[in-house]
């Protein structure tokens, strides 16, 4: 799995969940995560989450760390909607040994009762796709800055461990995929 970090501002408007954008925009052919920091307004048009899109919600925020995770193993919605909330675990406990304390509600993790997260997932014909958004400073929302975690060296070690723990996460999979025999094989 590539990971690939981007240092200068990127706005999410939604179009990033599209598949093969970290391989049109980054040259990425293989499972990846892309991490970004900047506003987040998601249009109509892009907007996947069909409660969101009939209720006619927003997604924004001036400030946010947005997470773009795409797998091609499979286009199984299930499986993706599963690696999504195994994605949400880790951040909830990447927050927690920095003292930050979370509750979660599915994908959605909220910081003293205030939506602290954003996050849909989808397949593609060749893929699967998750935005996973934290925002970072938000005047409704919970967000990173109420947290403590203000300078911007601390959020980009923020991108930098949570993608690196997901990326773990999958390797140690793939051991294990490779350690466990088939029942009834002896």
């Amino acid at each position: 799995m590539k990971s690939i970090i981007l240092s200068e501002k990127f706005d999410y408007d939604g179009s990033q969940i599209s598949s093969l954008w970290a391989y049109n925009s980054f040259g990425v052919q293989e499972d990846s995560i892309v991490v970004f920091r900047g506003s987040c307004d998601v249009k109509i048009e892009h907007m996947i989450d069909l409660e969101d899109r009939r209720a006619n919600e927003s997604i924004w925020s001036e400030d946010m760390v947005s997470f773009i995770i795409e797998h091609f193993d499979s286009t199984d919605l299930k499986l993706i909607y599963t690696r999504q909330r195994l994605f949400t675990a880790i951040v909830r406990e990447y927050l927690a040994e920095h003292g930050i304390a979370t509750t979660r509600e599915g994908d959605d993790l909220f910081l003293e009762g205030k939506k602290l997260t954003v996050s849909i997932a989808s397949t593609s014909p060749v893929s699967q796709k998750i935005h996973f958004g934290i925002n970072v400073a938000h005047e409704v929302y919970g967000n990173l800055e109420e947290a403590g975690i203000k300078k911007a060296e601390d959020i980009a070690r923020l991108m930098q461990e949570i993608g690196e723990c997901y990326i773990r996460e999958f390797e140690d999979i793939e051991k294990d995929l490779r350690k466990s025999r088939p029942l009834g094989v002896v």
